[in-house]
């Protein structure tokens, strides 16, 4: 077997289980040395998962692609990513700036570097609130809003939200009468969306930054790897 092969092919190959695979392959170590750096760019950073407890998070480069930071990880924490970023920038490589997926962990750091929202996963996180074919008449307003994120600039996607925001404000605020006498807001999932939108939008226009000029607006790059990269564990 002298190419690259997936677990099943792997068990059909050897007459054995899937989990005797996996299971062999977990008792080979194999050390992944972090690699000396000398350049200086945008990194792309993500965690992927094949299964429970078992994931890798990732960190490239993104005009080359290359690999700059890789850790087996349980579960991501932010101090996976304090870990990484500083083990990237002690190593020579100068970060010019973070693209991420949307992972709230990585924001809580102080890591004076900037830091860029992908555009894409912010409409996904959207759609997942309002569906993506909404029948309420603000949500659909909202999701033609998000739509338009990398024609908009920051000052721009601002003021047309805020013009959504007063525009809905009445269906915003509205509430249901419970059979327990109290009340709770009845567009919740709308509601979400918007404090999703309002928590991310200090950081979706990042790339449009004077110190950021050819910072992707996307983390789609790195994405399309981490895919890659769980699917050939799982198969």
């Amino acid at each position: 077997m002298e190419h690259k092969q997936t677990i099943s092919e792997l068990a059909a190959y050897y007459q054995v289980s899937a989990s005797t695979i996996k299971r062999r392959l977990s008792e080979v170590q194999q050390v992944w040395e972090q690699p000396l750096l000398e350049q200086a760019g945008f990194v792309h950073i993500d965690a992927t998962y094949w299964g429970r407890g078992a994931g890798i998070l990732l960190a490239i480069d993104h005009h080359t692609a290359r690999p700059l930071y890789l850790e087996f990880i349980r579960n991501e924490c932010a101090q996976d990513y304090r870990r990484a970023l500083e083990s990237i920038s002690r190593r020579g490589y100068i970060i010019r700036g973070v693209v991420v997926d949307g992972t709230r962990t990585l924001f809580s750091l102080s890591l004076n570097i900037p830091v860029q929202m992908c555009q894409y996963h912010m409409r996904q996180i959207i759609s997942r609130y309002l569906t993506k074919r909404p029948k309420l008449l603000a949500s659909r307003d909202l999701l033609l809003l998000i739509d338009s994120l990398s024609n908009q600039t920051c000052e721009g996607f601002n003021q047309a939200f805020q013009a959504w925001k007063s525009k809905w404000h009445d269906t915003i605020m509205r509430r249901s009468l419970l059979k327990s006498g109290k009340s709770r807001y009845r567009h919740r999932k709308l509601r979400s969306a918007i404090h999703s939108i309002e928590f991310y939008l200090p950081y979706l226009f990042t790339y449009q930054q004077s110190q950021c000029i050819g910072m992707p607006n996307t983390n789609n790059k790195i994405g399309d790897l981490c895919t890659a990269i769980g699917v050939y564990f799982v198969c």
